[in-house]
């Protein structure tokens, strides 16, 4: 293993492991200490892979095990490779599925000589970013309509355990890949096996595995491996921008599990606790991440990230650092998944620094602006339905409800990565469709068609053919 990840390790003395805890090991050396984030690598037929974090005094280090420790004793030697963690880059990783050292996992062998690089490198230089205002349209109606995407922004799938968020990324990944014309990149950071292997299988039989690489660190992995994953996709993200500039769509799921990782790693190297014992160099951590997704004068990173917010509380810090990094941010509710208005997009948390009229045009900004503010008044009302019935309320209100309504059940969409469990055919809707059904829904020109037969169709020509046929 040691030989196919580095060339030769380096011939000074090797140290020695005079403590393993868990997956902290201390090493000492006698000649030089290794440099901070250098590969340790034990001898022996099983070898340990760590990571240096730490200098604790002139002749021992602090490192992080990239692998399992199980076996390794006290005294053992250990050697420094001089080199950090590397990730293959090249045309020859598409199509391939990868671990955090850059080996293959899906079982054959990598075909001809690829470049190896550190996966610890900078954000772009302020000189060579570049911004722009151009929409990234995904094909699910709630998004473009009322949160809209941003060619090469950053955004987030908020929400907690259970409403969604997985299958959204799913469902972006198949819409967005077939239109997306550069290479696209799935990082799973704490990802279940059974979730890799669906997604494998489901990418596969849609014929777009070609365009895309995927990089795992699995949830039974050590933290350190959880902690870096991230970086590796990254590295080989920005060869395919900055080599060649090529524009890459990168999709992580779960950002939250990284910054659960980090906080393992700082729980067992014994730093104190900051704020809901979150460890207290998150910001940094995150920021480091997130500002290599950047766009620069040779491509753009275009990010889609899942990211579990624990007890749906989004004033958790994992949650609130995470926001300051999006130009676009999907809130999903249990309250709407509950309901099956799937997917459980809020309308009214949601939120895109791309929804201005100056960059989506008067007409989209009007009518998104129109959806909020009479969903708005539904909740509003919501109290007095319950306590006195529709019958108690104004002929206004009445007209408001029926149309906010309306509006929910035809910002549902049926999903082509569910089809196998709804039997519901999946749709995709270009904008300019969505904008117009809800601009006609607002107008009152469906207000006598039945409500049910908005739900879960594509185009709002279908519920005026349905109810029709009927």
């Amino acid at each position: 293993m040691v030989e196919t990840l580095y060339e030769s390790l380096e011939t000074s003395e090797p140290g020695r492991v005079v403590a393993v805890r868990g997956s902290v090991i201390e090493c000492a050396f006698e000649s030089g200490l290794p440099a901070i984030a250098s590969v340790l690598v034990t001898s022996g037929q099983s070898p340990v892979m760590a990571e240096v974090l730490q200098h604790l005094s002139a002749d021992r280090v602090r490192c992080i095990a990239q692998t399992s420790t199980r076996g390794l004793r006290k005294g053992a030697a250990i050697f420094d490779t001089g080199s950090t963690l590397q990730a293959p880059v090249g045309r020859g990783i598409l199509s391939r599925i990868f671990d955090v050292h850059g080996r293959p996992i899906d079982g054959a062998p990598l075909q001809g000589i690829l470049e190896r690089r550190s996966i610890h490198q900078g954000s772009p230089p302020l000189k060579d970013l570049v911004t722009r205002s151009e929409v990234f349209e995904t094909g699910i109606k709630a998004i473009d309509v009322l949160a809209p995407l941003e060619r090469g922004g950053k955004a987030g799938l908020f929400g907690g355990a259970g409403v969604g968020k997985t299958v959204l990324l799913t469902e972006l990944t198949q819409n967005v890949i077939g239109q997306h014309h550069g290479v696209s990149i799935f990082c799973g950071i704490g990802e279940r096996s059974r979730e890799g292997q669906e997604l494998y299988t489901e990418m596969k039989e849609a014929g777009i595995l070609d365009s895309m690489v995927m990089v795992f660190g699995q949830m039974h992995e050590p933290a350190g491996c959880r902690f870096r994953v991230g970086h590796t996709a990254l590295t080989m993200a920005e060869y395919f921008r900055d080599d060649e500039h090529q524009d890459v769509l990168l999709l992580i799921d779960n950002i939250f599990r990284f910054i659960q990782a980090g906080q393992e790693v700082s729980g067992l190297i014994g730093q104190l606790p900051s704020q809901l014992d979150y460890q207290p160099t998150m910001s940094t951590e995150l920021a480091q991440l997130q500002e290599r997704i950047a766009n620069t004068k040779n491509g753009a990173i275009t990010s889609i990230q899942a990211v579990y917010v624990p007890a749906d509380d989004f004033t958790d810090p994992a949650a609130a650092h995470t926001f300051s990094h999006l130009s676009s941010s999907l809130v999903l509710s249990r309250r709407r998944a509950a309901e099956g208005l799937l997917p459980a997009i809020d309308p009214m948390q949601s939120q895109s620094q791309m929804l201005s009229a100056e960059i989506v045009g008067e007409r989209h900004y009007s009518v998104s602006r129109e959806i909020r503010s009479t969903i708005a008044q539904y909740n509003e009302l919501k109290d007095i339905i319950a306590m006195l019935g529709m019958e108690q309320l104004s002929t206004e209100s009445k007209r408001i409800v029926a149309r906010a309504r309306r509006l929910e059940r035809f910002l549902t969409q049926p999903f082509f990565s569910t089809e196998r469990f709804t039997n519901l055919k999946g749709k995709n809707v270009p904008l300019q469709e969505s904008i117009s059904g809800c601009e006609r829904i607002l107008n009152g020109e469906f207000d006598k068609v039945p409500e049910q037969k908005f739900y879960m169709i594509g185009s709002v020509e279908e519920a005026l053919s349905a109810s029709v046929s009927q």
